[in-house]
């Protein structure tokens, strides 16, 4: 069965791009488009959709608050965010939405195709070196109170679980987790979606974002 993807940009000529190269991929096809975030929502009333590529910057209604409605909807599409400049405030937002990643408007074909299926498959594309990066330079946003940190599903979180989290937020990949702590991967990726689980997240992005507001790791990947 094909990915059914939709295009969300005001820049017609950028979805024509997108289109043309997606419709050359046989376990993929455009079955939408929109051209502002309004427009998005309207057509996702009616028409079945997994993966969304959203545009930030767009009139109306903008890419954030677009993919924030999304998301919180039940059994929603998952959304990868498109921006123009890498690391940007407007990923960043996009992340803590719902975004299962973001990526650059100029990324190689190839990527941004590898990039829709590992989304569609419950994979974040953010690589955990580039989601470090990202929280590091934005956690000035972030809320700082020095409290303890304060989520109900962190006190449902095993030892082992917590650990886990922790090394995730700190931008390690599941390899090096197991290696760290001498795992095989197939048992880090189940203590992760465990993790998600209990937390009600939706996948490791949202886990590093979590790690960083509830202060269970400081900016520059430090755990308190």
């Amino acid at each position: 069965m094909s990915i059914r993807v939709m295009l969300v940009d005001d820049q017609v000529l950028l979805r024509t791009g997108f289109r043309m190269v997606l419709a050359a991929q046989p376990d993929m096809e455009v079955v939408a488009e929109a051209g502002d975030g309004v427009e998005a929502l309207e057509v996702l009333r009616s028409t079945a959709v997994d993966v969304v590529l959203m545009d930030v910057r767009m009139p109306k209604l903008d890419g954030v608050e677009t993919t924030r409605r999304i998301c919180s909807e039940p059994a929603a599409p998952k959304v990868l965010i498109l921006t123009t400049f890498d690391l940007d405030e407007y990923a960043f937002s996009g992340l803590k939405a719902g975004a299962s990643g973001f990526m650059l408007k100029d990324v190689p074909p190839a990527e941004l195709l590898g990039a829709i299926r590992s989304v569609h498959s419950g994979d974040a594309v953010v690589a955990p070196s580039t989601t470090r990066r990202l929280l590091d330079r934005f956690s000035p946003m972030l809320p700082s109170s020095g409290k303890e940190p304060e989520h109900k599903g962190l006190e449902r979180l095993t030892e082992r679980e917590r650990e886990v989290m922790m090394l995730v937020a700190q931008g390690l990949s599941n390899g090096e987790i197991a290696a760290r702590l001498v795992l095989s991967e197939a048992t880090v990726k189940t203590h992760v979606g465990r993790i998600l689980t209990k937390l009600g997240l939706r996948d490791r992005v949202q886990v590093v974002v979590l790690a960083y507001e509830t202060g269970l790791v400081r900016a520059g990947g430090g755990a308190v």
